[in-house]
């Protein structure tokens, strides 16, 4: 959506912040022994007495209020009976509905142990998302978004997955422009629009950048069973420095 007024940026800040505090919550909240499930009822519970609603439950019908995925998958895992483990890499992404706005952001995180192969990759990711939402910037062409990102990956070592995007977010969670790429892509011309507003979550991986759809219908692992990390915020485009809605 492009934002039109003062109404629109408030509505958006507040499920921004929803999203955010949410996302808050069940990372302090995962710990070794628990369940994938009993983690998303957290989450749950946090949006339903927030006002807020999963989106993807209210738009795709998917099984859980969050996206939970363990390590090597990346996205889109369903909350259920796995049990978390210390040291393992997982990946929460809240999406959510209030009064017709929509909010998405997620992060990647270690369960409750330090491990420097995740850190180091964790903190690439970090930085990739940071540094794309600085050039997300009116005027500029929506491409450098995925260039900035694909060069911070490379820098620190990575690669990007080519197959997850970010995407426009507003009224619906999935709007135009319905891919953001993670990576460069010179034929794409598109142009940032004042008060456009994106979701932006870069992926990186140690491995090939592909992904496979397991049994589940949802569920998106990376072909080659490498460990990657998201990253995402949810803005708005100015012709200055961009308002991040899920901080």
């Amino acid at each position: 959506m492009i934002v039109e007024n003062e109404n629109d940026i408030k509505h958006l800040k507040a499920i921004g912040h929803i999203c955010a505090m949410t996302l808050q919550k069940m990372m302090e909240s995962a710990k070794p022994g628990m369940t994938t499930l009993e983690l998303d009822n957290i989450g749950a519970e946090f949006l339903q007495k927030a006002g807020a609603q999963s989106a993807p439950q209210a738009m795709y019908h998917f099984p859980g209020a969050t996206c939970i995925s363990v390590s090597p998958v990346i996205a889109h895992g369903i909350p259920g009976d796995c049990i978390l483990r210390e040291g393992e890499l997982i990946n929460i992404d809240v999406s959510a509905e209030m009064n017709g706005y929509y909010g998405d952001t997620g992060a990647s995180m270690v369960i409750s142990k330090h491990v420097p192969e995740y850190e180091k990759l964790l903190a690439a990711g970090r930085s990739a998302l940071e540094k794309a939402v600085r050039v997300a910037v009116a005027g500029q062409p929506l491409n450098l978004i995925g260039r900035t990102i694909q060069e911070e990956a490379m820098r620190n070592g990575y690669g990007v997955i080519y197959d997850l995007t970010g995407h426009g977010i507003g009224h619906r969670l999935h709007e135009d422009p319905t891919e953001v790429f993670n990576y460069a892509k010179p034929k794409d011309r598109r142009i940032l629009e004042e008060g456009l507003v994106l979701a932006i979550e870069p992926f990186l991986t140690t491995g090939k950048g592909h992904i496979f759809e397991e049994r589940d219908g949802w569920s998106l692992r990376t072909i080659d069973r490498t460990i990657a990390a998201q990253f995402e915020h949810t803005v708005i485009v100015t012709k200055g420095e961009p308002i991040i809605l899920t901080i």
